[in-house]
């Protein structure tokens, strides 16, 4: 029997003035464990008077990961952070009560063509965390564990797995892993899973009982002890999941909570404009329509 529960296929979003491919969350499967939306930009080739530019705007009740493959991310927050991501980092922004960031094209790329690619993601808080104080930590690639095990090349970019800990601070049980293979290569990493899990597929292909996945894909697992699969070479996936939370979690735009009235709270707060601001930023990316309903 197939371990596959479900197949997501990525579909276009926009962000502004930048395209992405949106895989979380489904109207099947709104979470997997604690992440709850996972968004592919690009890759995407912009000329000397295309950028990137998000302007600031709130979150609440989760964390950011920004993991990139090329290009470059000035990010700002309301802490005062002001740092520019570069492929194989992280950014990890932890909203809690509330915090406001931008994104924008690092201003020495900004008249010169330029590509980017990469993956933006939420993980929920858990409850009791959910109003915590907001922070904001930038982890260098190099110091990402990164391994090889029977032929694939293994990078834990946040969470715990292989016996292994990421310095990303998360906040709960999960892992986000990548995993590149240059030859066609089985596939048995069920043992250190744990959670709900997901794998997307980046480039390349994997087979599964007999059908061929190809990328812009995320296959959900109905159990993550039966993870196994071959990869095809040259063939890069992402693997997601941890331990789900025994609340419903809510999402309207940016603002995620287990209770309702925390994302009210946070909606007047953003229309007031009364979230601490981004020092240096003007503008802001306003509510979506107010009667909008607040997803489940």
């Amino acid at each position: 029997m197939s371990n596959i529960k479900l197949i997501i296929e990525e579909r276009p979003a926009n962000i502004g003035n930048f395209m992405v491919g949106r895989l979380l969350p489904f109207r099947e499967k709104r979470m997997v464990g604690p992440f709850s939306f996972i968004d592919h930009m690009g890759p995407a080739a912009m000329n000397d008077h295309e950028n990137l530019d998000v302007p600031p705007h709130p979150h609440i009740g989760l964390s950011t990961l920004t993991f990139l493959f090329e290009g470059e991310i000035t990010h700002k927050d309301s802490l005062g952070s002001d740092v520019v991501i570069k492929p194989g980092q992280v950014n990890w922004m932890t909203s809690g009560s509330g915090i406001v960031h931008s994104e924008r094209t690092p201003e020495y790329l900004r008249h010169s063509d330029k590509m980017l690619h990469g993956l933006q993601i939420w993980v929920a808080l858990p409850k009791d965390l959910e109003q915590m104080e907001p922070e904001f930590f930038h982890v260098e690639g190099t110091d990402i564990p990164a391994w090889e095990q029977d032929g694939v090349a293994i990078k834990l970019i946040a969470g715990e797995a292989f016996g292994r800990k990421s310095p990303v601070p998360v906040y709960s049980p999960l892992y986000f892993l990548e995993l590149k293979s240059t030859r066609r290569q089985k596939v048995n990493i069920g043992d250190y899973l744990f959670g709900e899990s997901a794998l997307y597929i980046l480039d390349g292909a994997i087979e599964s009982d007999g059908h061929i996945f190809e990328p812009r894909q995320i296959l959900i697992a109905n159990d993550a002890k039966l993870c196994e699969f071959t990869m095809h070479e040259n063939t890069s996936v992402y693997i997601f999941g941890g331990e789900a939370f025994p609340e419903e979690r809510f999402i309207y735009w940016n603002f995620v909570a287990s209770d309702k009235e925390l994302i009210e709270k946070a909606k007047q707060k953003w229309i007031e404009q009364s979230f601490k601001p981004v020092p240096g930023e003007t503008g802001f990316v306003p509510l979506p329509d107010p009667i909008r309903n607040i997803k489940h």
